[in-house]
């Protein structure tokens, strides 16, 4: 359906013809569109119309207000029912203290279990750029310390400059 400020109403509507839907949902064919705009008239309610890309354009005898309220409830509740996820990133060094990579590991199940995304980052510097592998190394320490059943890898390892990244996405729980 058409957004609220697509929609013509009344006067608004200048096709020939159109098919026409009474309030109580009832089909009254094909109609010229000042016969169809009489009629609600005659019912104290607007003519809409609902479907214009339709041949000929469908419009419906309704109280335009009480619609748009309606369609402006629908939108809002489809937007509670919207799982939004955001991406936390969670930032170390290749040469990480085993203490401190203990504190990342629990920051990571904890975001998880939130339901959040999380990219976990090793950030090289200076001449730690030629041991790639220490960074390998710490997301595999993650990864071995993580239970298989509360993450999935979404994105695997990667370099980008000074970066090596990968992004754990929670699993749903169904």
């Amino acid at each position: 359906m058409a957004g609220n400020k697509d929609l013509r109403i009344n006067e608004r509507i200048r096709v020939r013809e159109v098919r026409l839907i009474t309030d109580s949902g009832e089909q009254l064919g094909i109609l010229p569109t000042v016969e169809a705009l009489a009629k609600a008239r005659d019912a104290g309610l607007d003519l809409v119309e609902v479907s214009p890309l339709a041949n000929p354009p469908v419009c419906k005898i309704i109280d335009y207000g009480k619609y748009k309220f309606q369609m402006g409830k629908k939108a809002r509740d489809s937007k509670k029912l919207q799982k939004t996820f955001e991406l936390k990133p969670v930032t170390m060094s290749p040469v990480i203290d085993t203490h401190d990579l203990e504190v990342k590991i629990k920051n990571i199940q904890r975001l998880l279990q939130a339901g959040n995304k999380v990219k976990v980052v090793v950030r090289f510097y200076g001449r730690l750029m030629a041991h790639t592998e220490l960074g390998n190394t710490v997301l595999d320490k993650i990864l071995a310390r993580l239970s298989p059943e509360d993450y999935s890898i979404e994105k695997n390892v990667s370099m980008e400059g000074k970066l090596m990244s990968m992004v754990l996405a929670p699993k749903s729980k169904k």
